[in-house]
């Protein structure tokens, strides 16, 4: 036991010693179920006079030379070595090798089309790993004696939200906490035993003003967008309301940046289900809820999928009978703003209304203007209009303030923030200035401004809840419910 333990300080000092000649800011390992940290590399190699042993060793050594797009995170336990890659693998995988100088990478978690494939959580009995498919999130846990993996499945539910986190530092134990959550259970946190899967209930979120799980009934569901691609849906709504088309219905978008929008429990949307408006949330392209393929289909000169996938959404529910025509209250924030801004100008008739968090709106001329913060970080998400020509002409047949049409609009409910440094308040005010000045029809278009808050909004938890309040107020009274 004291030979075992000699060897895993000697290798956890070589391993050290070795991450810090590959450029490591905070270098440490994980060789053993005693010895657990984390090793965090610069993001490039030492220079010559960096290295105080004058090897001219660099991370490129032993992982390769660094390649644009490709991503990798190497951490070692119990003597090997598992690196987690989208080195062709789009969606990831995991390779594993005995040591880093005389490598033999094998595969140890295989890529999979449109499923990404998370890290790994080490126990000295157990390997637990994450998968993301469909925009839903799994858990699988391997024996590590028997080389069994299986799913942690402790729902009886579809649609939810799986969280693992460790009891404490020693590895040596059976035991994690397993969490989750869906659109219609509050936050649970469970102590779990791995090897006899008997749970105990340790954490609940608590809703003060009382909360029955049972009342709400959660669908997931696919539709056919524009170029046939399935696109999955969540549709949360009251036990009571009816599904014959008179229910209005908030649907919600982002499709950016690759965020996916998790099927997580909010208690603030209990305040419009309750009142018979269906909660849908489109996980549509420029997420990456079914993997890397899903964001760049909604990115660059294919952002228009997440437009098209949004209204489909629209479509799909009017024509399953969740609602009608000129029922839909569409919502975003951010890039979020900017898709609520694509769709109504091309699809108006479809809402009712739309509510714009601080929105994206004028794209094309922030585009163009590479001293603002955030452009030339974006050139990847968006393009670069000012240099290539194609990326000014796409730009410019979505961005909102550039295709405002005179014609009906539904009621508009923007907002904006004096000190928003990623989006500038003169986006949304230029928006809402040409679309008073074109529009055909009567309905509300209200613009409010904070004058104190950046783009997260208001500092403070009153803050946020008194814009949910605002936005929400805003949804009640054009559907008639105040």
């Amino acid at each position: 036991m004291v030979k075992d333990q000699e060897f895993l300080k000697s290798k956890a000092s070589y391993c050290l010693d070795l991450a810090q000649k590959m450029g490591a800011t905070n270098a440490s390992v994980t060789v053993g179920h005693s010895i657990s940290e984390t090793v965090n590399f610069r993001n490039k190699s030492l220079e010559a006079s960096d290295r105080s042993d004058g090897l001219a060793l660099s991370i490129e050594t032993y992982l390769g030379k660094r390649e644009r797009g490709v991503l990798y995170s190497v951490n070692s336990w119990d003597g090997k070595f598992y690196n987690h890659t989208n080195k062709n693998a789009e969606d990831f995988k995991i390779d594993i090798c005995d040591n880093l100088e005389n490598q033999n990478w094998k595969t140890y978690i295989p890529a999979k089309d449109e499923v990404l494939i998370g890290g790994l959580t080490f126990l000295k009995n157990w390997i637990i790993r994450g998968e993301t498919s469909d925009a839903l999130d799994k858990l699988f846990v391997k024996n590590i004696s028997t080389n069994i993996e299986e799913e942690l499945i402790f729902s009886d539910e579809t649609v939810y939200v799986p969280g693992v986190s460790l009891t404490q530092k020693d590895r040596n134990t059976d035991e994690v906490h397993l969490g989750y959550s869906s659109p219609k259970t509050p936050s649970r946190v469970f102590k779990y035993n791995l090897a006899t899967k008997s749970k105990e209930l340790v954490k609940e979120q608590e809703i003060p003003s009382g909360h029955n799980k049972d009342d709400y009934i959660v669908e997931r569901v696919e539709f056919k967008s524009h170029d046939g691609r399935m696109v999955p849906l969540t549709i949360t709504r009251h036990k009571k309301t009816k599904i014959d088309g008179s229910a209005n219905v908030l649907l919600y978008g982002y499709g950016s940046y690759g965020n996916s929008m998790s099927p997580s429990f909010s208690s603030t949307r209990l305040s419009l289900i309750n009142r018979d408006i269906i909660w849908a949330t489109a996980h549509i392209r420029g997420g990456m809820e079914k993997g890397m393929k899903w964001w760049k289909e909604g990115k660059l000169t294919n952002k228009k999928n997440t437009f098209e996938d949004y209204i489909y959404a629209a479509k799909y529910l009017i024509e399953k009978n969740y609602t009608s025509k000129g029922k839909i209250i569409g919502m975003g924030g951010s890039a979020g703003g900017l898709l609520m801004g694509a769709v109504v100008n091309q699809s108006p008739e479809l809402f009712l209304g739309i509510i714009m968090a601080v929105p994206f709106v004028d794209s094309l001329t922030t585009n163009l203007d590479h001293s603002l913060p955030l452009t030339v970080g974006e050139f990847d998400e968006f393009g670069n209009a000012k240099e290539n020509k194609e990326h000014f002409d796409y730009i410019f047949s979505y961005a909102p303030y550039n295709n405002i049409k005179k014609m009906d609009y539904p009621h508009i409910f923007i907002t904006t923030s004096l000190s928003d440094n990623r989006v500038l308040f003169d986006e949304p005010a230029k928006f809402t200035a040409k679309l008073r000045d074109y529009k055909t029809d009567n309905n509300l278009l209200l613009l409010k401004t904070e004058m104190n808050a950046g783009h997260g909004g208001k500092s403070g938890r009153d803050g946020a809840i008194e814009e949910i309040a605002i936005d929400y107020a805003f949804a009640l009274k054009i559907s008639n419910k105040i």
